[in-house]
């Protein structure tokens, strides 16, 4: 008898485990390996424009080495040398292949072409997206990514990557005055499929001031791009309690 409440009381306590730990993940604060968050990575960068630069300046900051790339590497090189050691720049292709995570940041009209042109250099790479798909801007390719879902298109257009939704639903601009704030810490959601992509995201994240909160699988990606309620700036519970309003 003794035996048996004792089998008892440890499928109990089991459960309740597992329950935690299916909890932690519904709401948000997804676990990841130890030191994830100090470990230094190369990070190659797909658009050095306003979003790409703002967070490669942070990353590089932060103690990562990063490449820039665009359609204008003389912009690239300047940009790389105003940073100093730990940024440079190349083609796409070079920070594609420099990079063991890449950040998507350019005009989302512009994914068609790169997911060709780097298609053998994404597989398998954690990609994080952060790409909006704006109608008067991309056209009708921002319409048919908006009517699948942002995350959803965007992994048909990169397939193979590991696609995280990503710094997609917070102004570039504030991104410097957000990693410097005092207390208690900005919100940034994250949408994605893959648990080892979410956990790098999350480690970027921490790394630049933000804290991650992940808002559900990359089909919640439709929800991280401006004029939608996660938009703009938010606490980690505030986006947690928005998120589970949304489908």
């Amino acid at each position: 008898m003794k035996e048996n409440d004792a089998v008892k009381q440890h499928r109990r306590g089991f459960l309740r485990l597992a329950g935690a730990v299916a909890g932690t993940f519904a709401l948000g604060a997804l676990p990841f390996p130890a030191g994830a968050a100090a470990e230094k990575r190369k990070i190659g960068i797909v658009g050095s424009g306003r979003i790409g630069g703002t967070l490669g300046r942070l990353w590089v900051k932060a103690g990562h080495e990063v490449m820039f790339s665009s359609l204008d590497i003389n912009h690239d090189t300047a940009l790389a040398a105003s940073i100093g050691p730990g940024a440079r720049a190349g083609t796409p292709r070079d920070a594609a292949a420099f990079g063991e995570v890449l950040l998507m940041a350019v005009p989302y009209s512009a994914l068609p072409q790169i997911g060709k042109d780097l298609a053998d250099l994404v597989k398998g790479k954690v990609v994080l997206d952060a790409c909006n798909p704006i109608v008067s801007r991309d056209g009708e390719i921002a319409t048919w990514a908006r009517e699948k879902g942002a995350g959803l298109a965007s992994a048909e257009l990169l397939p193979g990557a590991r696609i995280v939704r990503a710094f997609n639903a917070i102004n570039y601009a504030k991104l410097p005055e957000l990693a410097q704030r005092q207390g208690g810490r900005t919100g940034m959601p994250l949408a994605g499929d893959d648990a080892n992509a979410i956990a790098v995201a999350s480690s970027l994240v921490r790394d630049i001031g933000l804290e991650p909160v992940v808002v559900g699988p990359l089909a919640k990606g439709r929800y991280l791009i401006p004029g939608t309620p996660l938009a703009g700036e938010h606490t980690p519970e505030q986006i947690r309690q928005i998120s589970a309003t949304l489908n």
